[in-house]
């Protein structure tokens, strides 16, 4: 099955951000247990690398991916810390020209038709759209997927509970990257436990909202 294939059956991927590696690994018991055994770990922080190395060595079954890569040199860290994927909040051809060479599955942000055209030309068939919300949400995906028929869709920005369903109804989106169920608060608080049963909800929400 490939990364895209797991991703689409999940539904939602947690878009993580971690201040303090000590954080990595209860966080990625409280999401396995939980059901949604991923991660996409933000290079927004000193502590992304390791905190992708933890997860990724004592949680070998947890898909484990990197987001906010900006840079070349953030890919073959994360890659080389145990990142299964890479995602970046825009498309920067250098990256994803990179990761393709290198075999490694990539997810650059799309939100104009320029952006989708030159993920076509390189064969991607799914592509993040980000920030998804300020941008239109699911109309303007909607807009961007028909004339692109071969692409799909992983929304981020703004996703939530509340209107995951609107997402996830449209059969272009694969899955949206959400981060309700570990927010900062939470996780610097060490409510691991909320987030368990926060996760739980989500694949709860996902399996009603599929089986409509």
């Amino acid at each position: 099955m490939s990364i895209a294939e797991t991703i689409q059956n999940m539904g939602v991927v947690p878009v993580v951000v971690l201040e303090d590696t000590k954080d990595a690994a209860p966080l990625a018991k409280a999401l396995t247990e939980g059901g949604l055994p991923c991660a996409e770990v933000t290079f927004r922080t000193e502590a992304a690398e390791e905190s992708i190395r933890i997860m990724a060595e004592q949680f070998p079954q947890m898909l484990v991916g990197a987001g906010t890569v900006l840079t070349i040199d953030q890919v073959d860290r994360a890659v080389a810390a145990g990142a299964k994927f890479i995602v970046s909040p825009g498309f920067d051809p250098e990256i994803v020209d990179y990761c393709l060479e290198k075999k490694i599955p990539v997810f650059p942000g799309c939100i104009t038709p320029s952006e989708v055209t030159q993920a076509v030309k390189r064969g991607l068939e799914v592509v993040k759209f980000f920030p998804a919300e300020q941008f239109g949400g699911v109309a303007t995906i909607k807009a961007l997927a028909a004339p692109f028929t071969g692409v799909k869709f992983m929304p981020t920005g703004g996703v939530n509970a509340k209107n995951l369903e609107s997402y996830l109804s449209f059969p272009r989106i694969i899955a949206c990257g959400g981060s309700w169920m570990v927010s900062g608060a939470l996780v610097k608080e060490g409510k691991f436990d909320e987030i368990t049963e926060l996760t739980r909800e989500a694949v709860s929400l996902v399996k009603q909202i599929r089986n409509k």
